[in-house]
């Protein structure tokens, strides 16, 4: 049924958010004249942008979602997300080392275009990066999980890269890190990729990364970060979780590249590994042999959830 009303002091209903402190979807008559049409969801939470007929709520730390009221099933109950956790941190290096070390995973990205809001409070969480390792010994630490309370959605964190010295896998996570000279960890399935290998004597392999593996390496030179994959959740095309670009062996190899959606460089033999992008959960560069010094591995990416729904007609 179409409004009998269609102005209250010369301002269109569809411009009325409240009458004496009740949302239009709550109004049923004014003065016996029915008040009816389409109404969407109202909720408060991050940081809020608007794109078009959208509300897009960015979360890059913890917060609350809260859906303070929603219209009929369909476009008035509906909201799409973006869940990223935060990427691993690269494998540590020094001249001590054996190999070059392994790129960090990618965090866990995880969507949804289509999901039914209920009226109530949602916790979300965001995944902190993983450190990077802190000489030729210690691998990067994995990724924290981001997580969104609708339907207990959960990105995992990224693995860890593999450290210098060599013999142990790159950590299994969301995208799985790089090996030394050893194979790459797992990646989670719907959520990242597998890491590449390094060879004994020679360069780290790449983090993993959303929309590919990790590159094993390339003789003294780390392999590069698998790429991530872009949304538009936010209104305009961002590319989030690439992996972290493996470790050199020896000096004057060429640096690996981290994947496209943050993911940070590789070490080469004087210059350190760039950290993972904040809030794209890329995989921090690896380390490896470092002339006369120790370089740590690059700190994995911070992570982010945003969530986006209509408001208007």
């Amino acid at each position: 049924m179409a409004n009998e009303i269609e102005k209250i002091n010369d301002v269109a209903v569809a411009s009325i958010e409240k009458l004496n402190g009740k949302t239009d979807a709550n109004i049923q008559a004014v003065n016996g004249l029915e008040l009816t049409g389409q109404s969407f969801i109202t909720a408060t939470g991050g940081s809020i942008t608007t794109s078009g007929n959208y509300k897009i709520h960015t979360f890059t730390s913890n917060g609350t979602f809260e859906v303070t009221s929603k219209g009929d099933s369909g476009a008035g109950d509906e909201i799409e997300y973006l869940c990223v956790a935060g990427g691993g941190g690269g494998g540590g290096g020094s001249d001590s080392g054996n190999n070059g070390s392994g790129g960090g995973g990618a965090g866990g990205m995880l969507t949804a275009s289509s999901v039914t809001a209920s009226v109530t409070t949602y916790a979300i969480t965001v995944g902190a990066g993983g450190s990077g390792g802190s000489d030729h010994n210690a691998a990067g630490s994995d990724g924290s999980n981001s997580t969104f309370a609708l339907g207990s959605v959960s990105a995992t964190g990224g693995g860890g890269g593999a450290h210098a010295t060599g013999g142990v896998n790159g950590r299994s996570g969301g995208s799985g890190g790089g090996g030394g000279n050893s194979s790459g960890g797992s990646g989670t399935s719907g959520q990242g990729n597998s890491g590449g290998s390094g060879g004994t004597n020679a360069g780290g392999g790449g983090g993993g990364g959303k929309s590919g593996s990790g590159s094993s390496n390339s003789g003294n030179s780390g392999g590069n970060g698998g790429n991530g994959a872009a949304s538009s959740i936010s209104g305009s095309s961002v590319t989030y979780a690439g992996g972290g670009g493996g470790g050199v062996y020896y000096p004057g190899a060429s640096a690996s590249s981290g994947g496209s959606g943050g993911g940070g460089n590789g070490n080469t033999g004087s210059a350190q590994p760039t950290a993972g992008s904040a809030n794209t959960g890329g995989g921090g560069g690896g380390s490896g042999w470092v002339s006369g010094a120790t370089h740590a591995g690059g700190n994995g990416g911070s992570g982010i959830v945003i969530i986006k729904y209509q408001y208007t007609a």
